[in-house]
């Protein structure tokens, strides 16, 4: 039970249910703000070679373990890459290991290091069958990729041409559509039948896509980490989003899509998609359920939903929040180059080091 008063918040140690760690010293750089707060995290396999078999992801673990700040009770939680050449075999291996958590869809093209995605999901009928008898967690990121298609509408039409049809033909898979974006996806997740959650990201809920081109003093220009994708929505579907998050529902959970690029990949005249929000996530998200007066279900949301979901024991430690305590954040670098955390400036709470 979260203890509000007027300046602190303690709610159990939340888990973040979909980050990027990278690998390497960026890795050694950006773990050690998820492993502060964040009691568990779903690590994304988009590196690049993908993290496509078990034995790639458990060595993927032993990298992030290695690298963890000493005395850390972190748990990183282990993904597969789908690709067309994922057997059901692989999928038994995943499910045998008490380390893995699921298996990622990312359609071709929709993000970085997407290249190895699926084109068809027709290609992957035998694994989405061995999925769904083994109860193995289908993670998807949400957004059709044709080049007819608005980036903007992306992932209004997949729920429709994609993920509608793959829920009729695999009823009991256990599906979970990441980071969504849009008023339709919210909807859909509300009113879908079966087990189905979402996980929402602490950028979505405080900017629209406004803050893209508009700063906080009103002057105009590309602001290039606020650009991610599935791309910051209109003001209506972050309210959506908002409604959603701080409404109770347990079908919604957290999840940042921390995504660091180094400064000088964002900074560019083809910036990467990504927002890094590990740094100041859980302030983040506190900003916004303080500014929608529904602070108190912050711990719901955060700690338990997604761990109920997945049917994993909620954690009994806590973490406490501060409103008007100072951020002050180390330089973060990696491989020589600066790494930016979005929401720096713009946050009132931090958490109890």
């Amino acid at each position: 039970m979260s203890r509000a008063m007027s300046d602190r918040l303690s709610i159990a140690r939340p888990d973040d249910w979909h980050v990027h760690l990278r690998d390497g010293e960026v890795l050694a750089a950006v773990l050690p703000f998820t492993a502060r707060d964040f009691g568990r995290a779903v690590v994304m396999p988009n590196l690049r070679p993908p993290v496509a078999t078990v034995a790639q992801a458990l060595a993927y673990r032993e990298r992030i373990l290695e690298v963890l700040p000493e005395g850390s009770s972190f748990e990183p939680l282990m993904t597969l890459y789908l690709t067309s050449a994922t057997s059901p075999e692989e999928i038994a291996r995943l499910h045998g290991s008490r380390s893995m958590l699921g298996v990622k869809l990312y359609p071709a093209g929709a993000t970085t290091h997407s290249e190895a995605g699926v084109r068809s999901l027709d290609d992957c009928t035998a694994v989405l069958e061995a999925m769904q008898a083994l109860d193995v967690p289908l993670m998807i990121h949400g957004e059709v990729t044709r080049p007819d298609v608005d980036v903007f509408d992306r992932e209004r039409i997949f729920l429709d041409e994609v993920l509608e049809p793959l829920r009729s033909r695999f009823p009991a898979l256990r599906t979970v559509l990441e980071h969504i974006t849009t008023a339709e996806a919210v909807q859909y997740v509300e009113q879908a039948q079966g087990r189905i959650g979402a996980t929402i990201t602490a950028h979505h809920l405080r900017y629209s896509r406004s803050a893209m081109f508009l700063g906080r003093d009103g002057s105009t220009g590309i602001r290039p980490h606020y650009y991610c994708l599935p791309v910051l929505k209109r003001e209506r579907h972050r309210r959506e989003l908002l409604r959603a998050a701080t409404g109770g529902n347990p079908r919604f959970f957290l999840g940042t899509d921390s995504a660091p690029h180094a400064r000088n990949a964002k900074e560019t005249a083809c910036g990467c998609a990504g927002c890094f929000t590990a740094p100041l996530a859980m302030p983040l998200y506190a900003q916004a359920f303080e500014e929608a007066g529904a602070l108190e279900r912050l711990e719901a949301f955060a700690s338990f939903h997604g761990a109920d979901f997945y049917g994993l024991p909620r954690n009994t430690s806590t973490i406490t929040l501060l409103r008007d305590a100072p951020v002050e954040l180390p330089p973060i670098i990696a491989a020589g180059q600066p790494y930016v955390p979005l929401g720096e400036g713009d946050v009132s709470w931090s958490v109890v080091r």
